[in-house]
């Protein structure tokens, strides 16, 4: 799973980072508000943990700029603003959690596990389907009901056709497509 981590302070962002990827997710950051919009606007993350109160450009523009693009990948707001009114605001611009600091790791890595787990379980029966082609998110199976024939993915080749069925009117660009079945880090 890739999260997207946008925050300004580098202590916290390294001590995230280093938190997050010892749960096993692959971690990329940006440390102001326009580098995480270009980050997000590039769609290939599977959450975003996204801080209010950053340089060039606030949580609240990035986070409104990323749904206008209607980009619906699962946003957590980690901000010092714990008053109500902010909370309410980002939650009403489409955050899917609200995290005041400070907290905890273990909230923080539960709500992650919450999020990640209502994605995965909004699709029926563990199936993302487009036409008459399905992709098994449980067995790594790419079936073709019409003909009842089916073929099991390798791990790389079932991250690119879920990439595929979960954006299906969307071109995908080369680098979007590396980074989703490579990581981040890679030699393309």
């Amino acid at each position: 799973m890739r999260i997207l981590l946008v925050e300004d302070s580098m202590s916290l962002c390294e001590a995230l980072s280093t938190v997050l990827q010892k749960e096993k997710y692959e971690v990329q950051v940006a440390n102001d508000g326009e580098a995480g919009l270009q980050l997000a606007s590039s769609d290939i993350f599977d959450l975003i943990i996204l801080d209010v109160m950053m340089p060039k450009k606030n949580g609240f523009e990035v986070l409104s700029e990323i749904r206008e693009k209607r980009i619906s990948t699962p946003v957590i707001m980690l901000t010092a603003l714990s008053q109500e009114y902010n909370k309410v605001k980002g939650l009403d611009l489409g955050a899917d959690d609200y995290l005041p600091k400070p907290f905890s790791t273990a909230e923080l890595l539960a709500r992650i596990r919450a999020l990640l787990r209502r994605k995965t379980d909004a699709t029926p029966d563990n199936l993302i389907t487009y036409g008459n082609v399905s992709l098994n998110l449980s067995t790594l199976q790419l079936v073709n009901q019409s003909e009842n024939k089916s073929v099991k993915l390798s791990q790389k080749e079932f991250d690119i056709m879920r990439y595929f069925f979960e954006k299906p009117r969307h071109v995908a660009e080369k680098e979007s497509l590396i980074n989703k079945g490579w990581g981040f880090d890679n030699d393309f």
